[in-house]
């Protein structure tokens, strides 16, 4: 087994933290190693409280990540390829349960399991190297890290069964017009650019983003009616907070906020 060296985690200005993806022998393939390295990373990441926002981003100059490691999983047996399988949901559900918001910075190859941890961020910044692909049918399997429903709910039913159904590849400029990308960037710009966007976030109230972070997350797949509910719940949470208190403060006063990021401080109401 390979060492989880080859993850690096690295903060970034205080409170935007770095996942960095760097196995330039396999482009990133997710091997068992990658996978526990990476589910270590988000779960101390997301236990940090001085982290704001986080990128997920790839030290590789060809690839983002072109999935799961095939040379690794051709050795396997059947038995041994599911017992793997709790591995891969144990890094992806990691992933999607950090409580900050996460950016991917996405530059060349994000394929399979690679174009699912794009999927699985808030947020998708691709540069024009980027190519975004769900192969899985074509070596017979099914994506099966969230695939088949990130790719639905972020881009429609339809256009999620052109891509998996098919395993056809699409390049950035087209990942950006079907919303599977949400910002198109220079080359060699995407974790710059995604670093300047997570600093943005990280400047807002954590009490806020956390919370509508949640509502969006929630209620992707619910009614209208189900999701205002779900919105009311994280105005509350934020309207109660000490951020509040401090972001009107703040405003009235002229000056940046210092956001205490604590929920609940239901003290004397003030403004």
């Amino acid at each position: 087994m390979e060492p989880s060296s080859e993850i690096i985690v690295a903060a970034h200005d205080g409170a935007v933290a770095q996942i960095v993806l760097d196995r330039p022998t396999a482009l990133n393939a997710l091997s068992t190693a990658t996978l526990t390295a990476l589910a270590r990373a988000c779960a101390r990441i997301g236990a940090d409280g001085s982290i704001r926002a986080i990128v997920l981003s790839s030290a590789v100059g060809r690839a983002f990540c072109v999935g799961a490691d095939l040379k690794e999983r051709a050795a396997m047996t059947d038995e041994q390829i599911l017992t793997q399988r709790p591995v891969f949901r144990a890094a992806f559900g990691e992933l999607l349960g950090v409580p900050q918001p996460v950016i991917a910075a996405v530059h060349g190859f994000a394929l399979g399991g690679g174009c699912e941890l794009a999927l699985s961020c808030d947020i998708i910044v691709a540069d024009e190297t980027a190519v975004f692909g769900l192969p899985e049918t074509t070596v017979g399997l099914v994506p099966g890290c969230g695939g088949t429903q990130l790719a639905a709910r972020r881009i429609g039913p339809g256009r999620a069964a052109d891509l998996v159904l098919t395993g056809r590849q699409v390049p950035a400029a087209e990942a950006e017009r079907i919303g599977l990308a949400d910002r198109l960037v220079p080359a060699g710009t995407a974790t710059d650019s995604a670093l300047e966007l997570a600093r943005r976030i990280a400047a807002n109230s954590p009490v806020a983003v956390r919370a509508a972070r949640r509502a969006i997350r929630l209620g992707a797949g619910l009614s209208l009616a189900a999701g205002l509910e779900i919105e009311d719940a994280a105005w509350r949470t934020a309207a109660m907070s000490a951020d509040r208190r401090e972001g009107i403060a703040a405003f009235a006063q002229k000056r940046p906020p210092v956001w205490p990021g604590t929920e609940g401080q239901e003290t004397e109401e003030q403004p």
